[in-house]
């Protein structure tokens, strides 16, 4: 099902466009039966070079922290809406970053993973959490089916539809999704500097790998680390890339090496290097 006969579906339209808004009073504040506030809580996905013509997609589901007022911060503090739980740490600059070197499209979605998760299925155990890495989310504890739906129609569903058509394009021959990863999870060390996770073989992200290894030998690899690609806990590498059948990753960087301006520069150089050596020894033709 697209994304709009999903919305038609569930019964709650798609976000406005910014011409929409403008041209209808009734959107300047939250009607009854929707989440988003037009006057105060930003639009749901941001496409970076929006009229590039490059052959590489990028995207980053977790870039960003907002959550709609009309959630009250989910019940936490700001020091926890700074923690890794909320945000991947980083991803958006480096993102950013990569966008503005190759000059390709980047999709950020704008809500913190908490609010829900866009590269979880909707309506999976880990969309919506009610606790991550112990720590208790006091707004999602006994969501109504009716709280989930909105959530579903009014960020997940655009940012869907917006990857989709991205990844549609005619032009598009790669495709890497960006994110970061705390160096500790539930207890446990994750030592990797960097993580590489793929599954279908059209990924070709083995090469990936092996060009990694070459151009890093100092650092720590993850083949499939932090975590493996799963129908459950991922969607836009089974939904998009994998059925476009073009060459892709999703990129994971420990996030110490991400705290500021400095480290995400120097990450986008080790990517920039590692993604341009990799589309000019792959053939995104050949399957």
């Amino acid at each position: 099902m697209n994304m709009r006969k999903y919305f038609q579906f569930i019964g709650v339209r798609s976000w406005p466009s910014s011409s929409e808004r403008a041209l209808s009073p009734a959107v300047e504040a939250s009607s009854p039966g929707t989440l988003l506030n037009p006057l105060v809580d930003p639009e749901p996905v941001e496409v970076v070079n929006a009229d590039s013509d490059s052959p590489l997609l990028l995207v980053c589901e977790h870039a960003g922290q907002a959550i709609p007022r009309g959630l009250a911060k989910l019940g936490l503090s700001e020091a926890a809406l700074a923690l890794h739980i909320a945000y991947d740490i980083g991803a958006e600059r480096l993102a950013r970053q990569l966008a503005g070197r190759f000059g390709c499209r980047l999709i950020l979605q704008r809500y913190s993973r908490l609010v829900i998760d866009c590269n979880r299925p909707p309506g999976s155990a880990q969309s919506i959490p009610a606790v991550s890495d112990r720590v208790a989310i006091p707004g999602n504890a006994a969501l109504s089916a009716e709280g989930r739906r909105r959530r579903e129609a009014e960020i997940f569903a655009p940012y869907a539809e917006a990857c989709h058509r991205e990844a549609a394009r005619a032009g598009i021959r790669y495709a890497f999704s960006l994110h970061s990863f705390t160096p500790v999870m539930q207890g446990l060390p994750r030592p990797w500097d960097v993580g590489f996770l793929y599954r279908d073989r059209c990924s070709r992200a083995e090469r990936l790998l092996d060009l990694a290894r070459n151009l890093w030998p100092e650092m720590t690899i993850g083949d499939k680390q932090p975590y493996g690609i799963d129908e459950e806990t991922d969607w836009f590498i089974p939904a998009c890339a994998e059925k476009r059948r073009i060459p892709h990753c999703l990129v994971e960087v420990r996030n110490d090496h991400l705290p500021d301006d400095d480290g995400c520069r120097l990450w986008a150089d080790h990517l920039y290097s590692l993604m341009t050596h990799f589309m000019e020894n792959v053939d995104a033709t050949d399957p």
